[in-house]
């Protein structure tokens, strides 16, 4: 059984997310896909549990036609954390971006060896950030563009639909 994760915060779930994870789950080869959102993700704030379950309650509302797609939250903070254990690590180009910086690690050597540690890694194209061919997801055109902060920011039609009504009751 091959079993990957895309870990991110999903606040909220949008359409490229959710393109995203179909992408994935269609072409990797995948029996299971998990969304896994961190209590404590780097560069973002620390969420209390009653916002993590709205979120999660979303998310799954959104989700619940994809038998294949599960919701886990975690305690982990990197990636390569996260991942540990998983057979494919999905993510967008500006995550990965942020994964390949050595600003996020104690040196160049700390990076390489948690860049080492991560199982196969799908990396979604993003507006601004370049993938390496041999990584890149292929997504639809046109979503490259779309982001939760831009859906926070009143552009509603970017957003998984049942995700950002169950987050605003």
């Amino acid at each position: 059984m091959a079993i990957g994760v895309y870990p991110g915060s999903f606040d909220p779930l949008t359409i490229a997310h959710l393109a995203v994870a179909d992408a994935a789950f269609d072409t990797l080869g995948l029996d299971r896909l998990d969304l896994a959102i961190s209590y404590a993700a780097l560069g973002k704030e620390h969420l209390d549990d009653a916002s993590v379950q709205r979120r999660l309650d979303g998310i799954r509302d959104a989700t619940a036609d994809r038998p294949w797609l599960e919701v886990v939250v975690v305690r982990a903070r990197l990636i390569v954390d996260i991942a540990d254990g998983y057979d494919v690590v999905v993510m967008g180009a500006d995550k990965w971006s942020q994964v390949i910086d050595p600003l996020w690690y104690d040196d160049e050597d700390a990076r390489d060896a948690a860049l080492a540690r991560l199982p196969r890694v799908a990396v979604a194209p993003r507006a601004g950030h370049r993938v390496p061919p041999e990584l890149e997801l292929a997504v639809p055109e046109g979503l490259e563009h779309v982001s939760a902060s831009a859906v926070r920011a009143g552009r509603t039609g970017w957003a998984a639909p049942a995700a950002v009504e169950r987050s605003h009751r």
